[in-house]
């Protein structure tokens, strides 16, 4: 045996780097983003109250497990994560309580809930980075009752308020730590919590941990029937708006956002169920895109299961408000063509010499929608609410979603977006507004959309409506940065070709990845472009890059928005499979849509704004998964725009604790790269990059082609091909018109006697 053999053999392996962890993997037990190193349950001193389990020993253990290492009590709460010592008195006091206690409040659960102080609140929100403030109040002012006061006191207090309004009140509410907590502390509907516990909701996302306490309303009351969470005008946890907020929530891609807004519509939905008379949806989701629109469905169809909610899409030819005749016959005249010739047949076949009335034609218009959810993009519910160039309101609509909402109200889709919300007209209707990414302009805008919408239902409503409610924002991590779990890679390619062949060495790399360049990229992965036309050229580019025997072109697809609805099911569906391993699209998928499996994505043309970054790598790391990787190409063209990515990337890492050193943006980088004007940003932002806009230029000559061959090679090419095709078409003219020469006689001579 060859000692020295083995020696080194041990060597090499001890210094080999570790395997790489993928998001393909599989799940992970904790979906969070911050607060792994700090314990959900407070110090003993802190606790304000505790409950035991029913049929629990009250004995204590000497010395305490680490959570890590204590498998036979729940993670989650504060009793069984946090050190066990209590004074005999309490001791005595907790065994002297009832244990049906529980069953006294409401509560059948065996999970107990904890309750936690203004001082243990700020620790958890903190350490999990949640920033809780109250942007509009909305509340009556008080000098409409006071007396008139000197002008010198006026300017006092118009000075006091508006540093006020410079610091905006912040409030602390009681984190949700568990899922089990929201049927113990907020009495949730029972066939909801055991959809989420059948789905392996257990640990709560930030966005979850801080905007549920926000929604839900606190039920859980003592023994007299008073509820717990009482709170006064100053308490800073929020109980006293009583989960009657509309909320702006700015959270990371793939915190949990759908499920963070679907439980409390869900829950006021089976509660009101019982009272509720109104015809028409109850809840109305908005999406930009139809992939979302769908993902979001089915997961409102999984925690609705068994509790007799429907939700639906809003597809074409769908109606959601009651129709006029007349309007019906306007319809009837713009149908698909050929209908007007089936009524006349239908009734010559059913009601031979019979006459009948008009009315019978018409067309039977579509079923009104009775489902209480209805997920829709803007343009499919605007078009089935306009009535004569009207749109038609929707009073039965008390729960109103914007997910990404700064795309909802960007120029793109405002008009349509406002329109939606402003035929919302209930008094009681309760706005949420969710993106990962959400400017100053998007929240003055929602707020001067409140104040309309209240003082144009004020004017018109006979009855006195109810109080205002707040608007509160949520805010996750930094505003506007990417996810910290994933890895950034900014490559420079300098031209179009050196893209292509970055894109080719990413599908066969050469050599193992060294630890300086950073972890590697497998597929499933995103390929993410600036147009449709370059989508398409480069899949065709790339189409037989992945050789037979690992599937060939069928491992590669291309989705954009001018596929038919179907054909982009049919992909999507695929991609989820893991039949297709490469997917080319542009920015149609870069927000919303779910892939948990997604080892990485691919910026084959740099993103039009540092949102639109934020959204396009968000497709990977979801759930807190790691080892995502995004990698991003630019040129040239792309060198003015760079600066934008950059500094997303270096504020993505100093989030995640990365060393100055280690940084795949240098600060020297930073540097040399030019600023990007305001003015340049917009038109990035509404055009991309010039070079890529169109496939032509004015004097002819084609740019920004996706192909790795020179000019000199495609004109060789095109010459031969161009010459095929002329001797092609000479030498059917010249058998065309020998044989028109032949049989020009035959033709006049000879009828026609039909086809050969």
């Amino acid at each position: 045996m060859n000692v020295f053999k083995l020696l080194s053999r041990s060597s090499k392996v001890a210094q080999s780097a570790p395997a790489q962890k993928l998001p393909s993997a599989g799940a992970v037990a904790n979906p969070q983003l911050f607060g792994h190193d700090e314990p959900i349950a407070p110090s003993p001193e802190t606790k304000k109250s505790k409950k035991r389990k029913r049929g629990k020993d009250t004995e204590e253990a000497t010395a305490p497990l680490p959570a890590d290492l204590d498998f036979f009590s729940a993670p989650s709460t504060k009793e069984d994560a946090g050190p066990k010592t209590q004074a005999p008195e309490t001791k005595r006091k907790r065994a002297s309580q009832p244990q049906d206690d529980a069953q006294s409040n409401g509560v059948h659960e065996e999970q107990h809930d904890e309750s936690y102080d203004e001082d243990e609140s700020k620790r958890i929100l903190r350490s999990h980075k949640l920033k809780v403030t109250v942007l509009e109040d909305f509340a009556p002012k008080e000098e409409e009752a006071q007396p008139e006061k000197k002008k010198k006191k006026r300017k006092k207090e118009k000075k006091e308020k508006e540093k006020k309004k410079e610091a905006k009140k912040q409030l602390f509410p009681q984190p949700l730590t568990s899922f089990a907590q929201l049927r113990s502390r907020y009495v949730i509907s029972r066939r909801l919590a055991e959809n989420l516990k059948e789905q392996a909701y257990t640990l709560p996302t930030e966005v979850q941990l801080g905007a549920l306490p926000l929604l839900l309303k606190s039920r859980k009351v003592d023994r007299e029937g008073h509820n717990v969470h009482q709170a006064t005008a100053d308490d800073m946890s929020g109980a006293q708006y009583g989960g009657d907020v509309d909320l702006l929530s700015v959270a990371p891609t793939g915190s949990g956002k759908t499920i963070a807004f679907l439980i409390p519509i869900i829950d006021a939905l089976l509660s009101e169920k019982a009272t509720n008379s109104e015809e028409g949806p109850r809840a109305v989701i908005v999406a930009p895109t139809r992939e979302l629109a769908s993902q979001i469905v089915n997961e409102a169809r999984k925690m609705s299961k068994g509790t007799g909610l429907k939700a639906t899409l809003m597809k074409k030819g769908m109606e959601v408000v009651d129709r006029p005749e007349e309007e019906d016959v306007e319809d009837d005249a713009d149908a698909a063509d050929g209908s007007e010739e089936e009524h006349e047949s239908a009734s010559d076949s059913e009601n031979e010499g019979k006459i009948v009335p008009q009315k019978e034609w018409k067309r039977k218009r579509a079923a009104k929608v009775k489902a209480a959810i209805l997920v829709t993009t803007p343009a499919a519910l605007l078009n089935a609410l306009k009535q004569n160039d009207d749109v038609a309101s929707l009073p039965s609509v008390r729960h109103l979603v914007l997910d990404e909402a700064d795309v909802l109200l960007d120029p793109l889709f405002r008009e349509q977006t406002l329109s939606i919300w402003n035929a919302c007209t209930n008094p009681l209707l309760r706005v949420g507004l969710w993106s990962a990414t959400m400017g100053s302009n998007v929240e003055a805008l929602a707020i001067s959309t409140l104040n309309t919408r209240w003082t144009t239902l004020s004017s018109s409503s006979k009855s006195p409506l109810p109080p205002r409610r707040p608007l509160i924002r949520l805010v996750v991590g930094l505003k506007d940065t990417a996810i910290p779990n994933i890895s950034h890679q900014l490559t420079y390619a300098a031209t179009e070709q050196g893209k292509l062949l970055g894109l080719r060495q990413l599908l066969h790399p050469t050599a193992a990845p060294t630890t300086s360049s950073g972890p590697s990229l497998r597929p499933p992965f995103l390929v993410f472009t600036q147009t449709i036309t370059r989508a398409v050229a480069l899949h065709s580019e790339l189409l037989y890059d992945i050789p037979p025997e690992a599937g060939g072109s069928s491992r590669i697809a291309v989705l954009h928005a001018d596929l038919s609805g179907t054909a982009r099911e049919a992909i999507m569906t695929n991609f989820r499979r893991g039949e297709i391993w490469v997917l080319i699209t542009t920015d149609l998928l870069a927000r919303g849509v779910d892939f948990r499996g997604l080892n990485g994505v691919v910026n084959y043309d740099v993103p039009n704004s540092a949102a639109a970054y934020v959204h396009r790598v968000g497709r990977t790391g979801r759930a807190g998964r790691e080892g995502g990787v995004a990698v991003t190409f630019y040129t040239q063209e792309d060198v003015p725009y760079v600066k934008l990515i950059a500094n997303v990337i270096r504020a993505s890492e100093k989030l995640r604790g990365v060393d100055e050193s280690e940084m795949s943006v240098q600060q020297w980088l930073l540097d040399a790269l030019p600023d990007v004007s305001k003015n340049d940003k917009q038109v990035l932002k509404r055009k991309g990059v010039e070079a890529r806009r169109s496939v032509k230029s004015e004097d002819g000559k084609v740019k920004g082609r996706i192909s790795t061959k020179s000019g000199y090679e495609r004109r060789v090419e095109n010459r031969r091909k161009g010459a095929k095709v002329g001797s092609r078409k000479r030498k059917e003219e010249g058998r065309d018109g020998e044989k028109g020469g032949e049989e020009g006689t035959e033709a006049g001579e000879s009828e026609f006697e039909g086809f050969e």
